[in-house]
């Protein structure tokens, strides 16, 4: 394998709109044809990286680490004028020049990103593409990097037009910069002319290194795993450059990745076009693998690749040393403990002890100062922030005040959450206002610096709809013809295309034409899952350390204010980053505008999370849900859960859970709703067997929960609760069910479980994958849902002012308002002079109504409603359009909702 000829020139699907074949595939291809070396050069950005690692590992492929980058002219072109497309459009920009940079070790890896951030950085205020300057090319390129310079170099271009004098003279600057890692890119694709890939120009490349005393390497500047996807590439290109596809351009369907044989035959082709011996051949193939053996990067060692990188101890107040984080940590656990009242519970601190020893044996305690120090400084800047997910079990969490609920009132698990036999990092969401969710990226910017922040990117990939577009106006389709075929799929995969037309109703009639579009439907098909570019993850944020930007590129954000990592959503875990999930949540917004008009006009300061101000088992929210009153209250507020929770008559906060946790698609399709209602209210629970009682208690021997699972087949196997979380996530995999079905069978029944008893416990835990839940994420969505229904119970006018404003559920504000004033909150109209920016709360003659805001007005300007509010009072709404707003229509036109 690795005496075959390496590729070492390739891009794949992460190159956005150039790139036809997935890295998997790419490996896949190189591992069937003997190709041991294969570099991943992707254009601009190194998005692709990690599931390129893990498929080369996976088929024994030597993975080498590039960029395609464009990289600016060395003598800037006089300003040139273009002209606009006669049929209308725009041209599209592209690099004048490319290069491709190859990391030889991790220094070469750490300046290649930091080149890749800086030409992003640099290009974005212009919206320019990506190209590295001179200034940073000498400022990164060293002895770490290599340089292929191939047809799309300003030397070579030089070098096809007939200017070897000019060419020469363009590497001077290439050999003063690079040095020794400079080598020229010999491409062949068999083409007549001078121009990239033809025969003329590979031959004059090798002449012009031998002449220069450059070494020379063979490429095939990859874009496909195979031939057949020539045509995508056209398509490709068409959407990348906005124009149809054009068979003067037509890709030359040479550029799919070849096997050693192939790749030896086009070097001997360039050598005897070249005039010299074969040879040459063999040492233009052998300059190419020592490349390939001289880029040694380790994916572990280097990229850090399944290494955490937490932010340093020191940034979150911890003193030096090996114990320094372990020390702060426990202290401020200890000091949460006694604030909570917790530090006499014998059994708190021993889960406490617990905890603190798993998370040390891991080195995990910067993780948990870091997210502590995180959610200090929202609750610091008086924005509303809660934890959810399985991080809601942690007797930690829940002293740092991270998470609310005391886990042991509610029967989580620290092991759904972390164990030392869990191989991914532990996943803490914080839930923070989303009016106000920006407010907390910046803040946690500045507390831990740029060089250890970056949002996380997100891949725009195919499907059907975008696939169809692309493609359809690519072959020169009407572009309503492709809006209106577009629009007329379902949102499914683009590889299921055709099987859709086939087999939707809802597509008959674009079946019966399906024959005047040609290729369109295969060659949709051919882009599915492709990147079609890269946007902002709607929540996730990476806090790492200093190395941040030595192992990863960054770039802006659409807008440009933050720097987003150049690694897809899904691979940073295996990058070892920590991700924190802060999620914008309309009703924490809502609820936050509710307390505010509260203390605006009756002075109390209430605290939600607070259980003395705000009682989660309060007798007057529970009177409102078990009436399936619930418009407006988180979780609660649809249709289906009115019915449910009318059924079920909740009376306490356990029983909110579990109606949160039953409420979805799985347990309604097997029934469990009903089950759980029967018992609930008087039906004799069944256990499966006496010793699944303590396990199944509380939810009335009916199975809803993840960490249920955990606990049945610890008691039935004996294992650990590490071992048994273990388990339950082997569930959702086919392949590894029935290993864990055999170990369960083997360990419970050699502690005298009977064959009858293995089978229903078998039935259920098997069965669990389709309708389990987290009970810890239950209760995260629990509280909040209890201190709205709070809300709504003690202060209506407060939560609907917030509702309105924020918009948080599923109702449309008509329904709001119909809601309100059934509870006898009036919504008034917009008033001039005493409507606010915002929703507000306003005493009216029997009690609290909700003002409308001059927001709702069609016209007013937010420097108007600081005119307003400054006190220049209106007569009336014709006053103010006629000296605020003259050309604007009279009171007529004012649509408001509370008129």
């Amino acid at each position: 394998m690795r005496g075959s000829v390496p590729h070492l020139h390739v891009s794949s699907g992460f190159s956005a709109r150039y790139g036809a074949s997935h890295s998997r595939d790419l490996i896949a291809r190189a591992a069937e044809r003997g190709i041991g070396t294969v570099a991943l050069t992707d254009r601009d950005m190194v998005t692709g990286t990690v599931r390129f690692v893990k498929a080369a590992a996976a088929a024994g492929v030597k993975p080498v680490f590039g960029v395609d980058l464009g990289v600016a002219p060395h003598v800037p072109p006089a300003e040139v004028r273009r002209r606009t497309p006669v049929r209308g459009g725009a041209h599209v920009a592209e690099a004048p020049f490319r290069a491709t940079f190859l990391a030889r070790n991790a220094q070469g890896w750490a300046r290649l990103c930091r080149m890749v951030s800086a030409a992003h950085a640099e290009a974005f205020p212009a919206g320019t593409p990506p190209t590295a300057s001179w200034e940073m090319l000498a400022q990164y390129t060293d002895d770490g990097l290599m340089v292929l310079l191939g047809p799309a170099s300003e030397p070579l271009r030089a070098l096809a037009a007939g200017r070897a004098d000019i060419a020469e003279r363009l590497l001077a600057p290439w050999q003063r910069v690079v040095g020794g890692g400079l080598r020229l890119e010999v491409v062949c694709w068999g083409l007549s002319g001078t121009g990239p890939g033809s025969v003329r120009l590979a031959a004059h490349t090798l002449a012009l290194a031998d002449r220069l005393g450059i070494p020379a390497v063979l490429t095939n500047a990859v874009r496909y795993a195979d031939a057949v996807q020539h045509r995508a590439a056209d398509v490709l290109d068409a959407a990348r450059l906005l124009r149809p596809v054009a068979r003067r351009r037509l890709d030359c369907g040479e550029r799919w990745l070849k096997d050693g044989p192939a790749m030896t035959e086009i070097a001997g082709r360039v050598a005897a076009a070249a005039g010299a011996d074969p040879s040459r051949a063999v040492k233009l193939i052998a300059d190419t693998v020592a490349v390939a053996d001289a880029c040694e990067v380790d994916p572990v060692r280097d990229l850090g690749l399944g290494v955490p990188h937490f932010p340093e101890p020191s940034v979150v107040g911890a003193a030096p040393g090996p114990d320094g984080a372990m020390r702060l940590l426990r202290q401020r656990c200890e000091s949460g403990m006694a604030a909570r009242g917790l530090d006499r519970d014998r059994r708190s601190m021993d889960q406490l002890d617990y905890e603190l020893g798993t998370i040390g044996r891991l080195h995990y305690e910067p993780y948990f100062l870091a997210v502590a120090q995180v959610v200090a400084d929202v609750r610091d800047m008086g924005i509303r922030v809660a934890a959810r997910g399985s991080g809601a079990g942690s007797m930690v969490n829940h002293s740092l005040f991270v998470a609310t609920a005391n886990p042991l009132e509610h029967n989580l698990l620290f092991e759904r959450f972390l164990s030392e036999r869990r191989s991914s990092l532990p996943d803490i969401d914080i839930d923070v206002e989303s009016a106000r969710r920006l407010e907390v990226y910046d803040r946690i910017i500045t507390r831990f610096g740029r060089e250890r922040v970056a949002v996380t990117g997100m891949p725009e990939t195919y499907r059907a709809r975008h696939a169809l577009r692309d493609t359809g106006l690519a072959l020169g389709i009407a572009p309503a013809t492709v809006d209106r075929i577009a629009k007329s799929f379902p949102h499914i995969r683009a590889c299921d295309i055709r099987s859709a037309l086939s087999e939707l109703p809802e597509l008959r009639e674009l079946a019966a034409e399906a024959g005047r579009y040609g290729p369109l439907w295969e060659l949709a098909e051919g882009l599915d899952a492709l990147p079609r570019g890269i946007a902002m993850h709607p929540c996730g944020v990476i806090l790492s350390n200093t190395s941040l930007l030595d192992r990863l590129p960054v770039q802006p954000t659409p807008g440009g204010e933050y720097p987003m990592l150049q690694a897809d959503k899904e691979d940073v875990e295996d990058l070892g980053l920590l991700k924190l999930d802060v999620l914008g949540v309309r009703m924490q917004s809502a609820m936050a505008h509710a307390v505010t008009e509260i203390r605006r006009t009756t002075g109390r300061a209430i605290d939600l999370d607070n259980p003395d101000h705000v009682p989660l088992g309060d007798r007057f929210a529970f009177a409102l849900i078990q009436a399936s009153d619930t418009v407006g209250m988180f979780q609660l507020e649809s249709p289906g859960q009115q019915d449910l929770v009318g059924r079920l008559q909740p009376r306490d906060p356990q029983d909110v859970i579990a109606d949160i946790s039953l409420f979805r698609p799985g347990p309604v399709q097997g029934g469990m709703p009903a089950l759980y209602i029967a018992a609930r209210h008087g039906a004799a629970p069944v256990y499966p067997h006496p010793d699944l009682e303590p396990v199944l208690r509380d939810t009335y021997g009916v199975t809803i929960w993840h960490e249920q699972i955990i606990d049945i087949l610890a008691v039935m196997t004996g294992c650990d609760r590490a071992l048994g979380e273990v388990a339950r996530r082997a569930l959702s995999d086919k392949e590894r069910l029935p290993k864990v079905e055999a170990w369960f069978r083997q360990q419970a029944g050699a502690r005298g479980y009977s064959p009858a008893v293995l089978d229903e416990v078998w039935d259920v835990v098997a069965s669990f994958g389709a309708y389990g839940f987290c009970r810890a994420h239950a209760v995260a969505f629990a509280v909040p849902a209890l201190q709205s229904a709070w809300l709504k119970a003690h202060h209506p006018a407060a939560l609907y002012a917030g509702l309105l404003e924020h918009d948080p559920g599923m109702w449309p504000a008509r329904v709001i308002v119909a809601d309100a004033r059934r509870h006898d909150v009036p919504v008034l109209p917009v008033d001039i002079n005493t409507s606010q920016a915002q929703y507000a709360v306003e005493r009216t003659g029997s009690g609290w109504g909700v003002r409308i805001s001059l927001s709702t007005v069609h016209g007013i300007s937010d420097d108007e409603v600081a005119r307003i509010a400054d006190g220049q009072p209106y007569t009336s709404l014709q006053d103010f359009y006629a000296r605020a707003h003259p050309k604007l229509p009279t009171v007529e036109r004012l649509i408001s909702i509370g008129a």
